[in-house]
């Protein structure tokens, strides 16, 4: 099976320090208020059985996968599972390989112009720019000039719904949302909350 963001609302929820007991819970939470890419940083607590389970439990309504992805072993954990995201801070060329060969989807975080071709030719389906607080959307506005028009770019890092606009209107295909979501602990009814607000603001940043 080929995994694909196409078709999805282009915001990546990052659940960074989920708690397995919680994940059916929160994914299902997220779904309805629209999010339906979801991500599970490796450094989470017992990161393979949350998605194993979001896997299970969300099934084709969700692309399900894992952030802090660092070693062609990890791609193989995940794709063993079912897990069909693969998210990294960086721009291992022998992961993205390893992920793309597995019908995976592959976001490796890049942030200069060589880094971004290098990934995409080792096969990336997508980028993740981070950390993106720290590149303007004139930044993405100046490489998206270049880019291959298919490959879409992920602003990733510090975003929040006062600055969806801009990203947008400079180029960006979509954002990770990582502690303005979630957080450990955090309660179910304030998550729906903020997804719902988050989804409600890209849209209407998106349709400006």
């Amino acid at each position: 099976m080929t995994h694909t963001t196409e078709g999805r609302l282009p915001l990546v929820a990052i659940l960074r320090g989920l708690e397995p007991e919680r994940a059916v819970a929160v994914g299902e939470v997220l779904l309805e208020a629209g999010f339906d890419i979801i991500e599970v940083p490796l450094n989470s607590p017992d990161p393979l059985a949350s998605i194993a389970a979001l896997v299970e439990a969300l099934g084709p309504r969700a692309l399900v996968g894992a952030g802090t992805v660092l070693a062609e072993a990890e791609v193989d954990a995940l794709a063993a599972i079912g897990a069909g995201l693969v998210v990294s801070p960086n721009g291992n060329p022998a992961v993205i390989r390893r992920t793309a060969a597995l019908g995976m989807v592959s976001l490796p975080g890049v942030f200069t112009p060589t880094e971004m071709f290098a990934a995409i030719e080792a096969g990336a389906s997508g980028l993740k720019l981070f950390p993106a607080e720290a590149a303007s959307p004139a930044v993405i506005k100046a490489v998206r000039a270049v880019l291959p028009p298919q490959v879409p770019l992920f602003a990733v890092g510090g975003i929040s719904a006062a600055n969806m606009g801009d990203y947008l209107a400079a180029g960006a295909a979509g954002f990770g949302i990582g502690g303005s979501l979630f957080k450990p602990g955090k309660p179910l009814a304030e998550i729906a909350a903020d997804a719902h607000a988050i989804v409600a603001a890209f849209k209407a940043a998106r349709a400006v």
